[in-house]
């Protein structure tokens, strides 16, 4: 739709020329008016007797608010009367009004009251907020909730980047917890959903064109069958919340980062021959770890470090170099960066601590000065370095690794880094990369991400971090790799990060991790709740085929299994398939008379290895089935390795068919299931010994990358 800009920054203009903070009601009515957001009939009164005469004009009943720059929250001041419904009423509560506003602040700037058109409430009407705030990792942002006081009694909102598509604004409305209530409950009829997402659109639109509109509130919007209108409309002024934010191109990102990840030259800013020193673990991890790349130790005294020549500076080194790790203290960083910057290297990969995580904030602006003066780019400082295994690049004082794989890892942690780094070996997953962001001075995930989209080596991303240094940066740079490659993300401090002070419902609001969380899934990421489960989604999804379809089947050789891997699937938002009656009895087949068919197909215990190999068989081969779950019990009638090779069997043969479902399993019984679920994982099947809800998970973290950003989305 045509908006009418030029009438807002008008208004715009006016409001910062006076130094002013918010708009009046009348010019938010202006606003809305410009941008086709309903609102209802209303007027100023400068006078008692002329807020009688528009409420009648207007239509009773009405209601009454204070318009006042000074007076942000109405109703704690008393600048509210509902109900009006003749014109001495009207009377009345406007010198009520101005009364109570002078007790509440006596130097407030009254400008007048504002008459408004009282709209039914209840019966098929719903108060549900919509609004837009600036928030400082991802920039606009909107929302969308129940309104009136449950807003800030449930908290049940959701968030999406600004500009919102009209899908995106109606998956808001359909997103809440209590979506239910706008479908018509108890006899009620549903509200126009489709009205609520066009005010959506329109504000997230308002801010997008307005970017000084740092807090914006349509609290409540009142909804009905017919149709949605903003009954109080409450904007925020900030001239500086329109700032944009400083950024790379994708171009120089990835020239920059593909000569960091795959550098022709390494040099070693400290490099030392004593052990213990970290300048000799990094020269010894780039030696032994097989880097085909030319390595130049740097170190004052000269001579030579590991039998290679050593150079007192980096303008001193011959060639030219790519990457420069640097393991000296934090003091000395700034004089070796500036050598590096007349050098021409293109990445500062900075182990050493000391700085802002110290409280050093101005040393390593001063470093990040130096960097951008010279376009050299910097990963941490406070990290322990990187791999990037395609190259045998080892440019990290801790132990090497050398397992290759598709699996690209990040952290912001050097300890959750050196957990990535035990699992990785432990679970023989094999990685592409593992890198460490640490302060994030420079290099940030969404670098990391353009990189990865394009490395052939890498087929997920997996990233540890605490927060975002550009939030909007990363989404959309996740939006776009996400449709090509899995993205899981472990965000952590999700219960720190309480509400801020703000002047709006929505600031509040916004001020928790629910913005993250629905954010990250509208760029189509995976978020893991925890360490453990953000690895195994890393070695788990690669390795299950996209899902056609929604429907899950589940086989069991034990019933409680069944029922704890039925309540997983809930948890997890899979969807066990209705058997119909033809499949129903092609199963009975198979199982004995005691056991069950139905979902899930419980085929007992004690049966022989045919029975497994069958309905396996059966469920991949039904086109109506789209994932399986299996539940084994520990049986001598059926060994661990006889299942588990029976299993890899059948999903191959189909395989071969061109037939690949994902499979995940759970194994139940002795030592023995530890070895077999290994098996299983090395022939491509999810499998877990001891417990029923880890596969389950992986399966429900592919299935929720399929949903956002794969062949299952909208």
């Amino acid at each position: 739709m045509t908006y009418d800009k030029a009438a807002v920054q008008t208004i715009l203009d006016q409001a910062l020329a006076e130094g002013r903070t918010s708009l009046s009601a009348p010019e938010a009515k202006l606003v809305a008016d410009a941008y086709g957001i309903p609102t209802p009939g209303e007027g100023l009164a400068t006078t008692a007797e002329g807020a009688a005469g528009l409420a009648a004009e207007i239509g009773f009943p009405v209601v009454l608010k204070i318009v006042s720059p000074d007076i942000l929250h109405k109703t704690e001041a008393g600048g509210v009367v509902v109900g009006v419904d003749n014109a001495e009423a009207a009377v009345t509560a406007y010198q009520q009004i101005v009364a109570n506003a002078k007790t509440y602040k006596a130097d407030a700037d009254i400008t007048g009251v504002q008459v408004q058109k009282m709209l039914v409430t209840g019966g098929d009407v719903q108060e549900v907020i919509v609004g837009a705030v600036t928030d400082e990792t991802f920039g606009k942002i909107v929302a969308f909730g129940l309104g009136g006081v449950l807003v800030e009694v449930l908290k049940d909102v959701t968030f999406r980047l600004a500009p919102t598509s009209p899908e995106e604004a109606r998956s808001m409305v359909d997103g809440i917890g209590a979506h239910e209530m706008l479908n018509g409950v108890r006899g009620s009829k549903p509200v126009d959903k489709d009205a609520i997402a066009a005010i959506i659109s329109k504000l997230s639109d308002l801010v997008e064109d307005f970017p000084q509109f740092a807090e914006v509130d349509l609290n409540p919007v009142l909804a009905g069958p017919d149709g949605a209108t903003a009954v109080d409309f409450r904007i925020i002024v900030d001239a500086e919340a329109g700032q944009p934010v400083e950024r790379y191109s994708q171009d120089e990102i990835l020239t920059a980062m593909t000569r960091i990840m795959k550098p022709r030259a390494v040099a070693v800013i400290g490099a030392s021959n004593e052990d213990g020193k970290i300048g000799n673990s990094v020269m010894k991890n780039l030696v032994n770890g097989g880097y085909k790349g030319d390595i130049y130790p740097i170190n004052p005294k000269g001579g030579e470090v590991l039998g290679l020549k050593a150079f007192p500076s980096i303008t001193d080194v011959p060639g030219d170099v790519d990457v420069a790790v640097f393991a000296v203290p934090a003091k000395f960083v700034g004089g070796a960066l500036e050598q590096c910057g007349q050098k021409g290297v293109a990445g500062a990969i900075l182990i050493p601590s000391g700085f802002a995580e110290t409280g050093e904030q101005e040393l390593q602006d001063e470093v990040v000065a130096i960097a951008k003066k010279h376009k050299v780019r910097i990963l941490g400082p406070n990290i322990y370095g990187y791999y990037y295994l395609p190259e045998n690049l080892c440019a990290t004082f801790c132990t090497p690794y050398d397992v290759k794989g598709s699996v690209a890892l990040s952290s912001q942690s050097g300890g959750i880094g050196m957990a990535i780094l035990g699992f990785s070996r432990s679970s023989r997953m094999g990685v592409s990369a593992i890198v460490g962001v640490g302060n994030k001075a420079d290099i940030d995930e969404d670098d990391l991400l353009t990189f990865f989209e394009q490395d052939d080596n890498t087929n997920l991303i997996a990233m540890h971090l605490e927060d975002l240094k550009d939030g909007r940066a990363f989404a959309e740079t996740a939006s776009r790799v996400s449709k090509k490659k899995p993205v899981v993300v472990l965000k952590a401090g999700r219960t720190a990060m309480g509400a801020k002070a703000a002047s709006s419902h929505t600031g509040a609001l916004a001020g928790n991790d629910k913005v993250y969380d629905d954010i990250l899934r509208q760029s189509g990421v995976v978020r893991a709740p925890g360490l453990n489960e953000m690895l195994q989604y890393a070695r788990g999804i690669p390795l299950l085929p996209t899902p056609k379809g929604e429907n899950v089947v589940i086989i069991t050789g034990a019933g409680g299994s069944g029922v704890l891997l039925s309540d997983a699937c809930v948890d997890n938002g899979l969807q066990l398939m209705t058997i119909p009656p033809d499949l129903d009895a092609a199963f009975k087949k198979f199982i004995p008379p005691f056991g069950a068919a139905g979902n899930p197909v419980d085929i007992t215990g004690g049966e022989p290895p045919s029975t497994y190999r069958n309905t396996v068989a059966l469920g991949l081969s039904d086109d109506r089935i789209h994932a399986l779950i299996l539940g084994y019990w520990h049986t001598i009638v059926t060994p661990p390795m006889v299942f588990a090779k029976l299993v890899s069997e059948v999903v191959e043969e189909y395989r071969a068919k061109g037939i690949d479902k994902p499979v995940v399993a759970s194994l139940s019984g002795d030592v023995e299931v530890e070895e077999a679920s290994q098996y299983l994982f090395e022939h491509g099947i999810v499998a877990y010994p001891y417990t029923t809800e880890t596969p389950v998970q992986v399966l429900g973290a592919k299935y929720r990358w399929a949903r956002n950003a794969g062949p299952l989305g909208s």
